[in-house]
């Protein structure tokens, strides 16, 4: 009689182990199934928010289009001119002095992957115009600095036999490098230039394309 006591004893002690082990497994698994349990031990990384992008920032300035024309006060949507690349300055090569920016002696490169504009008239009648730039930068065999300056210019053109620049700007910005390069976002601001009723915006182009002589000229160094 007393041995089956024992031996009920430890029957009963068995299923008590095995429903806490039971218990346990399930609430590890309700943790992974969605709730988030603080494990000193963990090795796994800390969620991240998600940061805006340089396309993020692009597309809220420019509603993720590449055209946007205000309504004018008789409603009707400001004429907007095409933009364009310039030919010839789609790329902007860089390589250490004296050497050609080709093959193995090449810095970096950077090109334009993207353009966007925005028009509005102003009551004295002139067009006043944002233009967006967007481009890669690409490390070289030569090795790239930690950070490199892309020089922009914008122009404002009216088309014809005989071009005619309305206006012109250069914008510098500075791009980051990582191992695999940088990418940069520009957007020209107040761009002014008349536009008379008799025309429209196919008479004008918003030229964009790089300008190697915009460079920030290299301070002096000083001598003792």
């Amino acid at each position: 009689m007393r041995q089956r006591r024992i031996g009920q004893v430890g029957v009963a002690e068995a299923g008590r182990k095995r429903t806490a082990l039971a218990l346990g497994v399930a609430a590890l698994l309700t943790g992974c199934g969605g709730t988030t349990i603080n494990n000193p031990f963990s090795t796994a990384p800390p969620p991240q928010e998600d940061l805006p992008t340089i396309s993020d920032r692009f597309d809220q300035l420019f509603g993720g289009r590449g055209k946007v024309s205000e309504t004018a006060a008789d409603g009707t949507e400001v004429d907007c001119p095409v933009v364009k690349i310039r030919a010839g300055a789609s790329t902007y090569s860089v390589a250490p002095p004296g050497k050609q920016p080709v093959a193995s002696e090449l810095n970096y490169q950077a090109t334009i992957t993207r353009t966007a504009r925005d028009c509005r008239r102003t009551t004295t009648g002139q067009i006043t115009a944002r233009i967006g730039v967007q481009g890669r930068v690409i490390a070289g065999p030569a090795g790239s600095p930690a950070s490199v300056e892309v020089p922009l210019r914008v122009a404002i053109v009216q088309a014809g036999v005989n071009e005619r620049v309305l206006t012109t700007k250069v914008y510098r910005t500075t791009v980051a490098m990582t191992e695999g390069g940088g990418a940069f976002s520009v957007v020209g601001e107040e761009l002014i230039f008349n536009m008379p009723q008799s025309l429209t915006s196919d008479s004008f182009v918003f030229y964009v394309g790089f300008d190697p002589q915009a460079v920030t000229p290299a301070a002096p160094s000083r001598r003792r």
